[in-house]
């Protein structure tokens, strides 16, 4: 990624969207140092986030007992209120963030990224009570569905792509860390309201790399789980080779089980105008897959 930044020109990222899971096992500030502002120390660029579920998991003696609240130390380094130099991280220079919230939306040039926080589980994703199944509130769940129906109008007029993150996947092929069904009705549920849906769903969680091929209202929306950036990578848990469909989800690559990460592109000076994901190798810099959607169409582009 730093090389990305030193040799990019032109082309180089103008900022990292961080998918969760920030630092890991455990959300307290004492690993912020190690495992976040040391590892990026390189990276000239801004980084904005949303948590995952280990950046909300705090602990003290016992798993009942907490040392502070959680997101305590995520607010302290991504939501702060004035820019500056954070506590934990150790000297180095790196400015705290000053993001609205953990779940926001990032209005940049070309593109709006909506950006949720699923909570703290291991396993479902969460974004509000679904119906009184979780002792959380639908703030969420509004957030979304408003959100959606803000960025309808600019979307249709071709002036932005639309891309929703949340750190777990709302699909999986992955058995260890499966797709969140309530979590994607949550999300179907916004879009139908607002009458949009995005051009692409980014996820982490999954320490592996998978991408889907969702059909949906005449349209083809990448769902991409890119969850082997830092701490490790697994193989694929019982995923069967492709061709793989679950419901209106087609999984369109092999899983891929290597260190990586994703380069996002978005380009509305052409013709057509485009959205390009690709899963980048972290110490290759080879473009392991890639995806190309017609922002006019909805339709990805066949690969040349």
């Amino acid at each position: 990624m730093a090389r990305d930044v030193r040799d990019g020109g032109e082309e180089a990222p103008a900022f990292f969207f961080h998918l969760g899971d920030v630092v890991y096992n455990f959300g307290e500030g004492q690993y912020y140092y190690d495992q976040f502002y040391e590892p990026f120390r390189d990276y000239d660029r801004p980084i904005l986030a949303i948590p995952g579920n280990h950046d909300g998991a705090v602990f003290g003696d016992t798993p009942d007992t907490p040392s502070v609240k959680t997101l305590t130390a995520f607010l302290r380094n991504f939501c702060a209120e004035t820019p500056g130099a954070s506590p934990d991280a150790g000297g180095l220079v790196r400015s705290v963030m000053t993001q609205p919230g953990v779940y926001f939306t990032l209005d940049a040039p070309f593109v709006s990224i909506v950006g949720l926080y699923t909570n703290v589980l291991e396993g479902p994703g969460v974004i509000s009570s679904e119906v009184g199944v979780y002792p959380i509130g639908d703030e969420q769940l509004d957030f979304l569905k408003e959100e959606l129906a803000r960025l309808k109008e600019p979307r249709s007029a071709g002036e932005r792509a639309v891309v929703l993150a949340c750190h777990h996947p709302p699909v999986s092929a992955d058995s260890k860390s499966g797709g969140t069904a309530g979590l994607a009705k949550d999300i179907d549920k916004a879009c139908q309201s607002a009458g949009l849906w995005p051009d692409a769903v980014l996820s982490g969680h999954a320490h592996l790399y998978q991408r889907f091929t969702r059909a949906v209202d005449g349209r083809e929306i990448p769902y991409v789980v890119s969850g082997s950036g830092g701490f490790s990578t697994t193989p694929p848990q019982d995923v069967p080779h492709i061709p793989w469909t679950k419901d209106d989800y087609t999984l369109a690559v092999e899983p891929i089980d290597d260190y990586g990460y994703l380069t996002v592109t978005v380009d509305m000076t052409g013709s057509p105008q485009t959205l390009k994901i690709a899963f980048v190798g972290r110490d290759t810099a080879t473009e392991h897959d890639a995806v190309t959607l017609d922002l006019s169409t909805g339709k990805i582009v066949p690969p040349a």
